[in-house]
């Protein structure tokens, strides 16, 4: 059965400190609230579920920030709800646009932490890199991201606002105009370990009363977090791109940890089971990051012509981004050509991923904002690469 795009609302707001029933000291950020939980929200406040157009509409369409705006609301509706509840963005730290129009923030969040945001112009198509973690707990060897360890997930609130600062970016907010005309959750964090915030925000970004995109304009990326990808099914059908890296599982255990509880057939059959849910002829978006010696060999491609054609799906070859310490290097152009070569001859439809903000550190895979480790992985990993990478394969447990 296809999904249904969108999660009751039943249980909206849970009777925690965050309740503005049960504690009207601690005011809840709208923001953060998926359609189905803002209707259920207006519910607990003994109005009428209209209401919830009403401010979807104000915040997410007109971009205001605060109650006082939102003019067709009863100003004892706005009193009780200046009351209970906000409308807060985490702060912009940093605002910069790359020779190539590239453009990336840098936010704080909560807690002081900060994380990274880019929007990348091409013609009329704009697309926002969103952010869905402080830092990211898989570890993959080739990200600059997953070096800096792990802090906490983001607020459905915090994934939202990214949209909102790039829309803000220019101009005051116009729904008649499309100013990020994408998504792609493949900034920092892996998406589907912060499972309930990221579908809500999706929620918001696809509802046609908040930011209007179609469900093939908002893309989730992955690693390869099976079980959650089998939930995602049921709640969402918002399109999917996983983070491969490898023709085998060997080489995949080494560059992206995950696959050790979750190897590539496992992935290969969940993200086919995620296509019939969707039954509308869409496919997956394989990414690929060549890197020099490690993946980009003529028999690693050879080798992933014969995997994917276990899927639909295209494939996106991203030429390794070189960060500090990372022990790999960018292949050569004609490595690279060579590579997409063999994938275009084996019938695999390939395309080769455009660099694109490297000089302001915005290109894929050297997002890092600044992260305190919890994991203290950042203090672990620059000795051992100093020492020289390890480039060898390891051992499934």
């Amino acid at each position: 059965m296809a999904p249904s795009g969108r999660p009751s609302g039943r249980s909206a707001i849970p009777k925690t400190s965050n309740d503005p029933m049960s504690e009207p000291s601690t005011k809840i950020n709208l923001l953060g609230l998926s359609p189905a939980k803002l209707e259920d929200f207006f519910q607990q406040l003994g109005e009428k579920r209209f209401r919830a157009t009403q401010v979807l509409k104000w915040l997410h369409q007109q971009g205001a920030s605060s109650f006082d705006e939102m003019t067709n609301i009863s100003k004892a509706l706005r009193a009780r709800l200046a009351e209970v509840a906000e409308i807060r963005e985490p702060e912009v730290l940093l605002d910069k646009t790359s020779r190539d129009g590239t453009r990336k923030w840098v936010i704080r969040m909560d807690g002081g932490s900060a994380i990274e945001t880019v929007l990348i112009p091409d013609g009329e198509r704009r697309t926002l890199c969103v952010s869905s973690q402080v830092g990211c707990s898989l570890d993959c060897r080739f990200c600059s991201t997953g070096k800096q360890g792990f802090n906490r997930n983001l607020s459905t609130a915090e994934i939202i606002a990214q949209l909102r600062v790039a829309i803000r970016a220019f101009g005051p907010f116009d729904p008649a105009q499309r100013r990020v005309s994408n998504v792609v959750l493949m900034g920092m964090g892996e998406p589907l370990m912060n499972f309930d915030n990221v579908v809500d925000a999706t929620q918001l970004m696809m509802d046609d009363n908040a930011y209007g995109l179609s469900k093939r304009r908002v893309t989730l990326s992955t690693a390869g977090v099976v079980p959650a990808l089998d939930r995602l099914r049921e709640v969402s059908d918002v399109s999917l791109a996983i983070s491969l890296h490898a023709p085998n599982d060997t080489l995949r255990d080494q560059l992206v940890p995950i696959n050790r509880r979750y190897p590539i057939e496992t992935l290969i059959a969940a993200c086919n089971r995620y296509l019939e849910g969707l039954n509308d002829r869409r496919v997956i978006t394989v990414e690929y990051t060549l890197i020099e010696g490690v993946n980009d060999q003529p028999e690693h491609a050879r080798e992933l012509v014969k995997l994917l054609r276990q899927l639909p799906c295209k494939l996106n070859l991203i030429p390794f981004n070189p960060f500090p310490n990372s022990g790999y290097r960018r292949p050569t152009e004609a490595a690279i050509q060579r590579f997409k070569e063999i994938m275009l001859k084996g019938s695999i439809m390939t395309t080769v991923r455009r660099t694109r903000g490297d000089d302001v550190d915005a290109a894929c895979g050297q997002l890092v904002g600044q992260v305190e480790d919890r994991t203290r992985r950042s203090q672990k990993y620059i000795p051992v690469v100093q020492g020289g990478a390890d480039h060898g394969t390891s051992q499934r447990p």
